[in-house]
Parts: C-alpha cells; structure tokens; sequence
C-alpha cells in the first residue's frame, strides 16, 4: 500500500504526459495485450529527462512496444540527433509509425521490425544512449551486442532489473524460473563489469542506468 501510494503522489508532483502521449497510453491499455509493458507516465518522463541531459545524437531501443519510450527518449535528441527502434511484433507496426508520425518524428525516428538479435549487426552507429526493453532472457546478449559501439561516456538504461521483486535474494526462485535468474544474472555482471559504473534506480519495475567508462 506504502508503495503504491509512494507511486501516486510521485506521478502527482511529476510534469504531465504530451496529449499524444496520453492517447498512446490509453489505447495501449484498450486495446493491446499486455499493456504493463508500456513505460508509462513518471518512467516515460524519467526517460525524457535523462535524454535531455544527455541531448543524444543516436539513441537505440530494443523493444518498442508500441511507441511509448521512444517518443520521451526522443524529446531529449539533439537537433540534427536520431533515434533506432527495434521491435519483434509486426502486428504492432501500424500504430507506432501512426504515432511517430502523430508526434511530427517520423523523419527522426527510424523503426526496425526483427529480431533484435540479428537487427543489431546490421546497424553501424555509435551511440550515446541505449534503452533496453526486451525479452529479458537476452539482456546479456543484447548488451555485449552494443556496448563497443557506446561511446566513451555514453549511457545504457536496462529496464525491469527488479522483476516484480523476483531478482531479490528473498524470492525463492525456481530453476525453471528462466527470466529470474537471467535477470539476476545480468544485475551481477553488471555490479562486476570493469568496463562500466552502475546505479540501479527503483522506479517502477527498477532501470539500471549504467555508463561506459573511457
């Protein structure tokens, strides 16, 4: 309850969602499976804050969902700045390039439909900012697809690092529990890797928020 409370008094003193924002949000919830999987409104302004800061020239995503992220990722890009989206569902395709589109981005934000895992190779770009929202199985794999191609200095955003609680010692996991484990497997790397500094911040379902070393 503390919890949930905590939530909704930090939305309330949150900046509010764009009017496109707020239709994405309420038909993603309408009328598409799985609607927790948006980033939503204080996570979406949190993304857009951490883009401004760091004012992007390319930004990645792995998991669109249905456009949601990669809008408030967009906000903080740097004028001449793109944003790569890759996402597996190409049943999901229409509604984000209507979104895009809705949102006057569609000649900055490039979407890629595939597997991330054999989208990645085949985009040559340095980036300044990653944002890691997919199966979580893949994390690893995902972030060791990249990270030679962050800058110095740039930035990775892993989503749901907490999983419901699940990657706290506390929870008893399963060993058929397979995205638990690969969840508190990637947290630990993370915590041990030499090649980057880490801060796993608790909002919502936990981002870690890690920067590449030079």
């Amino acid at each position: 309850m503390i919890q949930d409370e905590n939530h909704a008094y930090a939305e309330a003193h949150t900046s509010p969602e764009s009017a496109v924002l707020q239709r994405l949000n309420r038909e993603t919830h309408v009328q598409v499976l799985a609607p927790r999987m948006l980033s939503g409104h204080l996570q979406g302004r949190v993304l857009s804050m951490l883009s401004h800061m760091i004012r992007p020239r390319r930004i990645l995503e792995i998991g669109t969902y249905t456009g949601y992220s990669a809008l408030c990722l967009a906000e903080g890009l740097a004028p001449e700045g793109e944003l790569h989206t890759i996402e597996q569902n190409p049943e999901l395709e229409s509604r984000i390039r209507r979104y895009i589109t809705e949102a006057g981005l569609a000649d900055r934000i490039h979407v890629h439909i595939g597997e991330a895992l054999h989208v990645l190779p085949t985009l040559a770009e340095t980036w300044d900012l990653v944002f890691v929202d997919a199966d979580k199985i893949n994390n690893d794999a995902y972030f060791e697809l990249v990270i030679n191609q962050v800058r110095p200095g740039g930035f990775v955003l892993v989503d749901n690092v907490l999983w419901s609680g699940k990657a706290l010692d506390s929870h008893q996991a399963k060993p058929a529990d397979k995205d638990t484990h690969a969840v508190r497997a990637f947290n630990d790397k993370i915590q041990q890797d030499s090649r980057v500094e880490n801060v796993l911040l608790p909002i919502r379902d936990g981002i870690l928020l890690i920067r590449k070393l030079l």
